[in-house]
C-alpha cells in the first residue's frame, strides 16, 4: 500500500482507517447490546424494551447532530487534527462510562454524549486525505478508510458474542466480573483511548494552512444557505447517504423486534443465548456487506471515473433488495435472512463514495463543516426516518410502512445525485466565497 500512499500520507490513511473502525465500532454498540443492556436495567420480558432502545438510539443520534455542527465548524476554524484529538477522547470516556450505567436517565445521557463525540471522527478524517492525497489517489485513501471503518460493526458484534475472554481478562486485573454488555462498551472506550495515543504523528492539512493565515471566512454555516445553487449541493450531498441509514436504522437495527417477528422467520436452529442476538448478527452481517460494497464502489468509481455513475448503480441495487426483503422473506431460516442483511450492507456501500463527493463539492474554508455536518445529518436522518416508519406502521403494518418510508428515501436521493457536481477529476485547492 506505500506505493500508493508515499511518505507521511500512508501513516495518515492507516489512522484514519483505525480510527473509523474504532468509530463504527462505538456507533453501532448500542444496538448490537441495546436487548441485553436493557434486560438487565428493565427486567427481562419488558413490554417499553423497543421502544426504549429506539429512543435512546435517537438520542445517540441527536448527539451526533450537534455534533456535527460544532466539530465541524470547530475542524475549519481550528484545524482538522483538534477534532480527531477531542471526538474520540469524548466518546471514549462516554463508552467507558456507559459500562457502568443502571438506570435509563444515565444511559440516555451518555449516549448523548458518546453522540456528539462520534460526530467528528469521520468527516475529519476524509477531509484531511482530500486534501492531502493526489487527485488521482485520494478515492483509493477514502476507501480504504470506509472499508477498514465498516468491519469496526462486525468486531462489536464479535466482541458481544465472545465477551467471555475480555471478561476474564479483565477479572483477572480487576477482580470485578462483568457482564457481555459492560465489556463491549469498555472495549470500545480502551480502543479508542490506545488509538488517540496513535494519533501522535499525524500531520495538518497543508491546504487547511494556507487557508487559516487568510482573511477568507471560515466554518462559517451561513454561507452554506446564503447561495441557492450552495445550499442544493448541501442539502443534496445529505440526501444522497440517507438510504443507508434507511437500511441500517430500520431493516436491519429492528430485525429482531419487527421483522424477523412479521415475516414468521425460523429462528429455531439458534439457542436461547442466540436468540437475544438476532440483531448483533444481522448488524454484523450487513456491516460485511458494507465494507465490501465500500471496497468494490471506491474501486469502480477510479474505474470508471466518475463518482455519480457508482451512486445510481448502487442506489438502483438498494431499490431491488429492499423488495426483496419486504416482499420474498416469509418463512425463511434465520441464515438466509442473515445473508439478506448482508447482501442489504453491500448495496449501501456507497458510504465511501457519498462522503468523498461530499467533501469535494465545498472549497477549503468550509469543507471540514460540510463532509462533518452531512455524515452526521445523514445519520442524525435516522430520527424522522424510524420514527416515520413508526408512525406509518400502526395504521398500515411494518411492511408497507418500511415500503413506503424507503421509497421516499431512494427516491430522494436518486432526484440528490442528479443535483450535485461530478467531482472524480476537481481540484480541491479553492475556497467558498
Amino acid at each position: 500500500m506505500k506505493h500508493i500512499f508515499p511518505g507521511r500520507t500512508f501513516l495518515l490513511v492507516i489512522v484514519a482507517a483505525l480510527g473509523y473502525f474504532v468509530d463504527i465500532y462505538d456507533l453501532v454498540l448500542f444496538n448490537v447490546v441495546k436487548r441485553e443492556s436493557l434486560e438487565f436495567i428493565l427486567g427481562a420480558g419488558h413490554p417499553d424494551i423497543k421502544d426504549i432502545g429506539i429512543d435512546l438510539f435517537n438520542i445517540q443520534m441527536l448527539g451526533m447532530l450537534l455534533g456535527g455542527i460544532l466539530w465541524g465548524v470547530w475542524g475549519d476554524k481550528k484545524g482538522r487534527i483538534t477534532v480527531l484529538f477531542g471526538s474520540i477522547l469524548l466518546y471514549s470516556a462516554a463508552n467507558i462510562a456507559n459500562a457502568f450505567t443502571y438506570d435509563l436517565t444515565t444511559y440516555a445521557i451518555v449516549r448523548f454524549i458518546a453522540g456528539v463525540g462520534l460526530a467528528g471522527e469521520l468527516g475529519a478524517g476524509i477531509t484531511l486525505i482530500t486534501e492531502t492525497l493526489p487527485r488521482e489517489k485520494r478515492g483509493y485513501g477514502t476507501m480504504v478508510v470506509v472499508t477498514f471503518g465498516a468491519l469496526g460493526a462486525v468486531f462489536a458484534a464479535e466482541v458481544a458474542d465472545r465477551g467471555a475472554w475480555f471478561g476474564t481478562l479483565w477479572e483477572s486485573l480487576t477482580g470485578a466480573t462483568l457482564m457481555n454488555w459492560q465489556i463491549t462498551y469498555l472495549v470500545g472506550g480502551l480502543m479508542g483511548l490506545v488509538l488517540l495515543a496513535m494519533r501522535i504523528g499525524t500531520f495538518e492539512s497543508g491546504l487547511f494552512t494556507q487557508v487559516k493565515e487568510s482573511a477568507v471566512k471560515k466554518g462559517d454555516l451561513r454561507m452554506l444557505f446564503s447561495d441557492r445553487g450552495r445550499f442544493l449541493r448541501y442539502l443534496s450531498c445529505i440526501l444522497i447517504g440517507v438510504p443507508v441509514w434507511y437500511v441500517i436504522g430500520v431493516l436491519v437495527s429492528l430485525s429482531q423486534d419487527v421483522f424477523v417477528p412479521e415475516f414468521r422467520i425460523d429462528t429455531s436452529a439458534l439457542d436461547a443465548d442466540g436468540l437475544k442476538r438476532i440483531n448483533g448478527q444481522a448488524i454484523k452481517y450487513a456491516y460485511i456487506g458494507l465494507s465490501i460494497g465500500d471496497l468494490i464502489s471506491g474501486v469502480l468509481s477510479q474505474v470508471l471515473r466518475s463518482r455519480k455513475k457508482v451512486i445510481f448503480i448502487y442506489l438502483a441495487a438498494n431499490l431491488v433488495l429492499t423488495l426483496v426483503f419486504l416482499f420474498g422473506m416469509e418463512g425463511a431460516t434465520i441464515a438466509v435472512y442473515n445473508w439478506l442483511c448482508l447482501a442489504l450492507g453491500l448495496a449501501t456501500g456507497y458510504w465511501v463514495i457519498f462522503v468523498t463527493v461530499a467533501s469535494e463539492q465545498f472549497g477549503t474554508n468550509i469543507r471540514s463543516t460540510v463532509a462533518t455536518t452531512t455524515s452526521n445529518f445523514v445519520r442524525g436522518a435516522v430520527i424522522p426516518v424510524t420514527n416515520a416508519f413508526k408512525f406509518i406502521a400502526v395504521p398500515m403494518g411494518s411492511v408497507t410502512g418500511a415500503l413506503v418510508v424507503g421509497l421516499v428515501c431512494i427516491g430522494a436521493a436518486i432526484w440528490a445525485t442528479t443535483r450535485v457536481h461530478e467531482t472524480f477529476h476537481s481540484d480541491m485547492d479553492f475556497v467558498e466565497h
